[in-house]
């Protein structure tokens, strides 16, 4: 599909098409829309899955604005539902992701069937982590991601993830796709996470069905972060993922998919 106009810049987005309950899936810093390949195979013959690209990472390009804020991270989803027709949704968000589907859940709940949020945070960044994604986003934006992908890696993925063949040919995937993002773009994304304020006020509005999972080795989010959320949104369900780290969809693919199918069926 095209880029999409939307919110004052440009979003690529994937959609599978079809008459089903619509599922939009947002990622996690770094990532793009292929982080929920296995999720959206698994579920496109029952519904309409849509991914998103945030701005200045997949192949959405870099805002001219700038705006890599949450906010308007959230106006721009809000502008992909309305530019292809979508009322209500079935929203799933990992990390970023799900910074953004929070916000959304909370101030315009109207838009949502149910929310699934993987791997995030309600809070702001933790204070002893932002000098360290701050200096990594300067030197990725100077030489490229290879140079520190031996510091991101232990990040996004659980220890030993990579050591099988299968596992390494996915990291790789990730990196080859890093190296085609224009890296002015990224680090202004990587800026938006780690100044990002706080959402956890506001997370007891939310009224859509939830489903709070992470990753049992989630470094970047660890599960206490999970069960803040999940003991502030009502009527919320948590899950700890065995064996994954941060990037759940990709690590443990068929476990969120299992998590998925339950919550979305649930709630159709």
């Amino acid at each position: 599909m095209p880029l999409l106009d939307v919110n004052g810049t440009q979003v690529h987005v994937t959609d599978t098409g079809g008459d089903g309950p619509p599922v939009v899936f947002g990622h996690g810093l770094l990532f793009s829309g292929w982080m929920f390949a296995a999720q959206v195979e698994a579920l496109r013959d029952r519904y309409r899955c849509v991914t998103i690209d945030w701005r200045g990472q997949g192949q959405s390009p870099p805002a001219r604005s700038g705006g890599y804020d949450m906010d308007t991270l959230t106006g721009d989803l809000l502008g992909v539902l309305e530019a292809l027709d979508l009322d209500r949704v079935h929203y799933v968000g990992l990390s970023m992701g799900g910074f953004v589907g929070m916000r959304l859940a909370a101030r315009h709940p109207e838009r949502l069937r149910s929310l699934t949020l993987l791997d995030t945070s309600a809070g702001p960044e933790d204070p002893d982590k932002i000098a360290q994604y701050k200096l990594l986003a300067t030197v990725y934006r100077l030489v490229g991601m290879r140079p520190v992908a031996g510091k991101v890696e232990p990040i996004m993925f659980a220890p030993g993830y990579g050591d099988d063949l299968a596992e390494r040919a996915q990291i790789e995937e990730w990196m080859s796709q890093l190296r085609r993002v224009r890296r002015g773009g990224m680090k202004a994304a990587i800026r938006g996470v780690t100044d990002r304020e706080a959402i956890l006020s506001e997370l007891g509005r939310i009224s859509a069905p939830t489903v709070v999972a992470t990753g049992e080795h989630d470094v970047a989010t660890p599960v206490a972060k999970a069960e803040v959320i999940a003991a502030a949104i009502p009527g919320s369900r948590l899950v700890v993922i065995p064996g994954a780290g941060h990037s759940s969809t990709i690590e443990r693919p068929d476990a969120v998919t299992e998590i998925l199918e339950g919550h979305l069926a649930a709630n159709v």
